[in-house]
């Protein structure tokens, strides 16, 4: 383990149905159970792949910018992060959709810059070898 430069702490209760806060009081959530898990979600609610898909999403979008800015490129870009839920054969896993769109780059560079982002975002450093991620670049 490395010298932590940040820590986000947060605390759950209830499981999927119940709340989850940020220590420092930024973020108080409802949790409801999705419907495609079986649950009745709740209007205004969240759910743990809806908050990993949000975190992901934007460290993801972060490491584009800095491998870009490392190869002088200037982009625009935006990530999309799909966290699917899944049965597997010892309980449930998740899986991972990652698209990024990049403005200022063509369509080979995006591939790479895509590619060498993944290799550095904390998020993909972390799941690696137990979370199937796909990845698709969109040059625009």
């Amino acid at each position: 383990m490395g010298l932590a430069l940040y820590t986000a702490k947060s605390t759950a209760s209830g499981g999927r149905q119940g709340t989850t806060k940020t220590a420092d009081g930024s973020m108080e959530l409802s949790l409801s159970l999705p419907k495609g898990l079986g649950g009745s979600e709740q209007a205004g609610t969240t759910n743990p792949e809806q908050l990993f898909s949000l975190g992901y999403a934007a460290c993801f979008d972060s490491a584009l910018q800095l491998v870009a800015g490392k190869e002088k490129k200037k982009i625009t870009s935006s990530v999309t992060a799909e966290v699917s839920i899944e049965k597997q054969l010892k309980g449930f896993g998740l899986s991972v959709k990652l698209i990024a769109e990049m403005e200022g780059v063509t369509q080979t560079e995006a591939e790479d810059l895509m590619h060498k982002a993944h290799a550095v975002c904390p998020y993909s450093r972390a799941i690696e070898g137990n979370v199937t991620v796909k990845k698709k670049a969109i040059a625009k």
